[in-house]
């Protein structure tokens, strides 16, 4: 066989091993697990950490403060040194639709060692706790962006999930908006590399050594937050969910993750250019910022999914069979394994055929992200950088 076929039968081994004995990272149906109302609702506090999100609060905080929950529940909404009045937007807010009692608190610039939000939950979660017994405390945390909208029944569900499963952290990857082409493109892709990297039926196994979270929404119980040191054992940590999750389950708690049903992202991604800055930001922070980690991802996307519709092509151009069967059966497998997630997405199952453009989108959007940490600039969002921060490698 030729090189181009040797190229392409590995790629289609590569993607029968993904659709077999990868956790079946393509399925979503890992939805919150069966739940009863608890005999005594517990106590939360909902800590939302914020900057400049004076956009996105008039969509997604109405929800959060019109929470349906049986329970003693309070929102301390962490305003990190937003310069569009993020904090007084929220409180005229609270004035306006009421419900859940809400408290705005400003912790200040993070001193040297901690990233923003991680420095914010950390503040939220002192004010949730302050003046308090220790006993008296809110026994859940549900930590939350400032960009997510929740269904009227969202706290009670997540609740009920962690009390009857006796959970630690459940945790859902919320619904991202996908309105606009770019977003059709990349929005869906986003979720199937992330399960792809971290299967959820893997996370949710007792005893589990992967380990991940959706930082969107995360119930944590107070006391496995405290067995485990956070937030300041991750302190530095820019991806920030995957840190906090992989903490709790070193510290013998349960942890789950799931695809969300009434948790939405009311973020927009208009153009090509806001999708590029989340992933680049703590793209080479995934890959512990080692260059030889970047080459193997680099020929690993490249082999996997660029080659298949490269060899189909090139294959039908020079005659040669075996190349274009392997390199058409490979993308017709990787294809159907993105269909679920369009699905869940209501998004056309033509878009599975530009998965490999995709990829490519988000290979150049790695090699950026290493890049600019070479020059210095780290990880920045938001005006701040972070040079140095915690990796959150994937699990084996």
């Amino acid at each position: 066989m030729s090189a181009l076929a040797w190229t392409a039968v590995v790629s289609l081994a590569a993607w029968l091993w993904l659709l077999l004995g990868q956790g079946f990272f393509w399925r979503t149906d890992q939805r919150l697990p069966p739940r009863e109302p608890p005999a005594d609702w517990p106590d939360v506090a909902v800590v939302v950490p914020a900057r400049d999100e004076a956009g996105v609060l008039p969509v997604s905080l109405p929800t959060l403060l019109a929470q349906d929950y049986p329970g003693r529940a309070e929102i301390v909404l962490v305003d990190d040194g937003s310069s569009d009045g993020t904090g007084g937007l929220a409180r005229t807010l609270a004035d306006r639709y009421g419900g859940l009692p809400l408290r705005v608190v400003s912790p200040g610039e993070p001193p040297p060692g901690w990233t923003g939000k991680l420095w914010a939950l950390r503040h939220g979660i002192e004010a949730a706790r302050a003046g308090r017994p220790v006993a008296e405390g809110p026994e859940y945390l549900l930590l939350t962006d400032a960009d997510i909208a929740h269904g009227p029944d969202s706290l009670r569900e997540l609740t009920a999930a962690a009390c009857t499963g006796r959970l630690d952290l459940v945790s859902q990857m919320a619904r991202l908006r996908v309105d606009c082409a770019w977003e059709r493109l990349t929005v869906p892709a986003f979720v199937y590399f992330f399960a792809q990297l971290y299967p959820f039926r893997w996370v949710n196994r007792p005893r589990a050594r992967t380990a991940a979270a959706a930082g969107g929404c995360v119930l944590l119980r107070t006391e496995a937050a405290e067995r485990a040191g956070v937030p300041e054992s991750v302190r530095e940590a820019v991806i920030d969910d995957v840190s906090l999750a992989r903490a709790v389950q070193r510290s013998g708690g349960r942890i789950w993750l799931g695809l969300a049903e009434a948790v939405d992202s009311v973020r927009p991604y208009p153009r090509l250019a806001d999708v590029w800055r989340m992933v680049s930001r703590s793209a080479y922070a995934q890959l512990r910022h080692s260059p030889l980690l970047l080459a193997g991802t680099v020929a690993g996307l490249a082999v996997v999914y660029l080659a298949p519709p490269a060899a189909l092509c090139a294959g039908l151009l020079l005659g040669d069979a075996p190349a274009a069967w392997a390199g058409g059966t490979a993308w017709a497998v990787m294809a159907g394994t993105y269909l679920p997630m369009l699905r869940y997405y209501g998004q056309s199952p033509l878009w599975a055929l530009l998965l490999p453009c995709t990829a490519l989108l988000y290979l150049l959007m790695t090699v950026d992200s290493a890049v600019a940490h070479r020059r210095g600039r780290g990880s920045a969002w938001k005006g701040r950088t972070y040079s140095r921060p915690e990796p959150a490698a994937p699990d084996r």
